[in-house]
């Protein structure tokens, strides 16, 4: 009789994909240019963690649009990838802006300059031998389908993002290998505020109407969307390796009340609920009695049950930032607390490392997928001194969740194949619009009123990263675990 024996990895795998990750739409810039449509974030306003961002009728005169200019990479890709493949750079997670390639969202023909410009980014990328790894929709709808269509309340929409989606598959299908349909869309059913739902579906709310039945519409079809581009992309390229990409946060609860245990149990159904879909394939059955419960209807064509069991992903990808607590109360029936455990960020943000393997965990068991960490930071204000930032919270909490992930590769058995750190480079942030509020290796010179030289600065992450990329992140073989500045 065989004894039950299996190796498991002792360490981070050989071909890791480290590296590093942004947003067109918080990066590009060159808002207008070569025939670039107006996207959703074009109308948002620039705000702070005391002011929210603004949603505009369209393009107005009297207002800052930050993601206007951004960080201006459209013209400066190829100064930016070479500072990513000095650090080391195995791979690098972006989007393509939507509607770059189709200005209003619902033309036939694509706009060729918006294709090139990416076909020039992969080109550099390759050059350098680091894997992309593309978002296609990463908040970066055609405005012109939220004024014409309702954003994702349309059904129509579907047919415009499985288009855009074909259209760059087939552009790209030989430079691309890793593809992420929506990102975060999950955020939305936690989160049902304005700005959330509008930047993830093109939603703005009708007055009087059920704003938890038009999400839950807009998220069917963006789930029917995301299966329809899986089934595509394979048939354009069947080594295409296709994933969704998850907001994980993971819900804890108060106390060991059994009450307050179920609560958070539910509460975690509003990540859950996406992942079952995206890779079992049907709605799980707690989501069709909530719905008999509040009376909500959904409508659903003949077909799409099927669609969303054919097109399901190959792994899953997900943000990790915080964690949260909550308690069970009689009337409202959760409530999120404090957590005492917790430290917070001058944003509010819970840093909670531990939570990161915990999320990791849970989920591979759920799932029995590969998972790939596609954003991870922290956001802190910095000021440039002697040329260069620095961070040194930034590295050790950069330590202290890849040791987490290592446990959760070694001591878990998680099939983790990647590690794209967000706002690799500073960039806008999404939720306030602030360039103060800043997640990069290397700091741009651009303030929240847009002034600045816009120049590269290395901080001292940098130099901490590159060194971790040269070990193949093992930390016990940095000295000191902090890297030592080359000139």
């Amino acid at each position: 009789m065989a004894k039950l024996k299996k190796k498991l990895p002792t360490a981070f795998p050989e071909n890791f994909l480290w590296g590093g990750a942004i947003a067109a739409h918080q990066a590009e810039g060159a808002w207008d240019t070569d025939g670039k449509g107006i996207s959703i974030c074009d109308v948002l306003t620039g705000g702070n963690k005391d002011k929210k961002r603004d949603i505009t009728k369209g393009v107005q005169p009297d207002y800052y649009y930050p993601n206007h200019t951004a960080i201006d990479f459209y013209h400066t890709y190829k100064e930016d990838i070479r500072l990513f493949a000095e650090m080391g750079f195995k791979a690098f997670r972006f989007s393509i802006n939507w509607a770059r390639i189709f200005p209003k969202g619902n033309e036939t023909t694509p706009n060729e300059a918006g294709l090139q410009f990416y076909d020039d980014v992969l080109d550099e990328l390759a050059k350098y031998q680091i894997e992309p790894i593309i978002t296609l929709c990463h908040f970066e709808m055609p405005y012109y389908l939220v004024e014409h269509y309702g954003g994702f309340r349309h059904r129509k929409v579907i047919d415009f993002f499985v288009h855009y989606a074909e259209t760059v598959m087939i552009r790209y299908k030989n430079k691309v290998s890793y593809w992420l349909t929506f990102n975060e869309i999950n955020n939305q059913l936690k989160h049902i505020d304005e700005l959330t739902v509008y930047t993830n579906s093109g939603i703005i709310f009708k007055e009087n109407e059920n704003q938890k039945q038009v999400v839950l519409q807009a998220i069917h079809h963006e789930l029917v969307a995301s299966a329809q581009a899986v089934i595509a992309g394979k048939q354009i390229n069947p080594n295409f390796k296709i994933g969704c990409m998850l907001a994980a946060e993971p819900i804890y609860p108060a106390s060991d009340n059994p009450a307050d245990v179920m609560t958070a149990e539910i509460s975690n159904r509003s990540l859950y609920l996406f992942g079952d879909v995206y890779a079992r394939g049907k709605y799980p059955n707690y989501f069709y009695r909530m719905l008999e419960n509040e009376n909500l209807t959904i409508e659903i064509a003949a077909d799409d049950l099927k669609v969303l069991q054919k097109g399901t992903v190959d792994f899953i990808s997900l943000s990790y930032y915080q964690s949260s607590v909550v308690r069970y109360d009689k009337k409202a029936g959760s409530v999120y607390v404090n957590n005492e455990y917790t430290p917070k960020t001058k944003w509010g943000w819970s840093i909670d490392p531990i939570g990161l393997r915990y999320s990791l965990a849970n989920l591979h068991e759920r799932y029995q997928l590969p998972l790939i960490i596609v954003e991870y930071g922290f956001g802190e204000e910095e000021h440039l001194e002697n040329e260069t930032v620095n961070d040194s919270e930034r590295i050790e909490l950069l330590k202290q969740h890849i040791k987490q992930m290592e446990l959760a590769i070694v001591e878990d058995g998680v099939e983790l194949f990647g590690f794209t750190p967000w706002g690799c480079i500073d960039l806008v942030s999404f939720s306030t619009g602030e360039m103060k509020k800043r997640y990069g290796f290397i700091y741009v010179d651009r303030n929240d009123q847009g002034l600045g030289t816009n120049q590269r600065y290395l901080k001292q992450s940098f130099y901490w990263y590159r060194d971790l990329l040269a070990v193949n992140g093992d930390l016990r073989r940095l000295e000191n675990g902090h890297a030592i500045k080359i000139n």
